[in-house]
């Protein structure tokens, strides 16, 4: 176990802290908000960590490959779904960006199968960005925040799923080509 997965099991571990943070009550008392955006704040900065010294000291695994991508996808479907368990978060925005992360991982799996690599494209690193910024927005407790200043947070939700939405349109017609490949003789 080195350095950068266990670095990405912190990841993992702090997803329960962060949800737990989150539903203290009164979530509305200013030092659990605070505690739930530095929970999660430092479990993203934990992504770009653990990539950059796996790569910087050779120590890319197979097991870095498979979790580094899951925890970062745990993460933030763990803050959707809490958001929408509190009334953030619109339900139907919820299952879009979820059920996203499930279709990229089943076509990174189909095309592992077949050893073709899936690389990140530039929109999903923006959908990336976008739902952090999201999460973060609705973690900023006030005055820090114009969450209930409507609009703002309905662009938000909706500019993040439409980038999302793409992003996988762009995943799809990328790698169209490991959806002919077959391996049962039907």
């Amino acid at each position: 176990m080195n350095l950068p997965n266990k670095i990405t099991l912190l990841r993992v571990a702090l997803i329960p802290a962060f949800l737990a943070v989150y539903i203290l009550e009164p979530f509305s008392v200013v030092p659990n908000m605070w505690l739930a955006l530095i929970l999660f704040v430092v479990a993203a900065v934990t992504d770009a960590v653990d990539g950059y010294l796996a790569r910087k000291m050779g120590l890319v695994t197979n097991f870095g490959k498979l979790m580094d991508p899951l925890a970062d996808k745990l993460l933030v479907c763990a803050a959707f779904i809490a958001f929408t368990a509190s009334g953030q978060l619109p339900a139907w925005a919820t299952i879009i960006l979820i059920s996203r992360e499930f279709y990229i991982s089943g076509l990174r799996q189909l095309a592992l199968e077949q050893k073709t690599v899936v690389a990140a494209s530039n929109s999903a690193k923006i959908k990336t960005i976008a739902q952090m910024v999201l999460v973060i927005y609705f973690l900023l407790p006030p005055p820090f925040t114009f969450f209930y200043f409507e609009p703002v947070a309905v662009g938000l939700v909706i500019g993040t799923t439409v980038i999302s939405v793409y992003s996988a349109v762009e995943y799809t017609y990328r790698n169209r080509g490991v959806f002919g490949n077959h391996t049962n003789s039907d």
